[in-house]
C-alpha cells in the first residue's frame, strides 16, 4: 500500500508539473488579448515596467485562483488512485472532472480579473475624470501599474475561497466507511 501511495505522488507531482506549465502558458496568452486599451506584449517587449508588475501580479492571482479551483478535484483524483475499487468513481471521472474545474476556474479569473480592473477604472475616472489608468500605465507609470496590480491580489484573496467552496461542493464525495486510512 505504500509503494501505491508513493506512485500516485509521483504521478500527482508529474502531472502538476505539466499542469502548471499549462496554466502559466494559457494565462499569459489570454490576459494578453483581454486588454482592449493597447498591445500588453508590445509595452513588455518595450520594457515597460508598469505593464509587466500589473502582469506578473495576474499571472499569480489567476494561479491562486486556479490552484482554489483545482484543490478539490485533485484531491478525489489522488483517492481515486489509492482507494478500493467502487468506493470512489472511477480515474477517468476524476480526470474529467480536473479538466472541467480548470476550465471553469480559468473563466471565473478571466471574468473576475478584467471586471475588478475595468470598474476601478471607471471608479477612477468618476473621482478624476483626467485619470485614464490604461494611458498612464501605457505610459510606463508604475504607480499606476502597483495600484492595479494590489486591486487584482485584493480581488483574489477575497474570491478565492468563493471558488474553493464551489468547486469543493461540485466533487463527489467517497462513501464513508468504505475507505481506510493508512493501512
Amino acid at each position: 500500500m505504500a509503494s501505491m501511495r508513493l506512485w500516485a505522488s509521483l504521478f500527482e507531482l508529474v502531472l502538476m508539473v505539466g499542469i502548471s506549465s499549462l496554466i502559466i502558458a494559457m494565462i499569459y496568452r489570454i490576459f494578453l488579448k483581454a486588454n482592449p486599451d493597447f498591445d500588453m506584449e508590445q509595452e513588455i517587449k518595450n520594457g515597460n515596467a508598469a505593464v509587466g508588475i500589473l502582469m506578473a501580479v495576474i499571472m499569480i492571482s489567476a494561479a491562486l485562483i486556479l490552484q482554489s479551483g483545482l484543490a478539490a478535484s485533485i484531491n478525489n483524483f489522488r483517492l481515486s488512485l489509492s482507494a478500493p475499487p467502487g468506493s470512489v468513481g472511477p480515474l477517468w471521472q476524476s480526470g474529467l472532472l480536473i479538466v472541467a474545474h480548470l476550465v471553469a476556474s480559468i473563466a471565473i479569473a478571466v471574468f473576475t480579473i478584467s471586471v475588478a480592473l475595468r470598474l476601478f477604472g471607471k471608479l477612477t475616472r468618476k473621482i478624476n475624470p483626467e485619470m485614464h489608468l490604461g494611458r498612464l500605465l501605457k505610459e510606463g507609470n508604475v504607480a499606476v501599474g502597483i495600484i492595479l496590480a494590489a486591486v487584482v491580489l485584493i480581488t483574489t484573496l477575497y474570491i478565492s475561497d468563493g471558488v474553493s467552496a464551489v468547486t469543493k461542493a461540485l466533487v463527489p464525495q467517497p462513501k464513508i466507511g468504505q475507505i481506510r486510512i493508512m493501512q
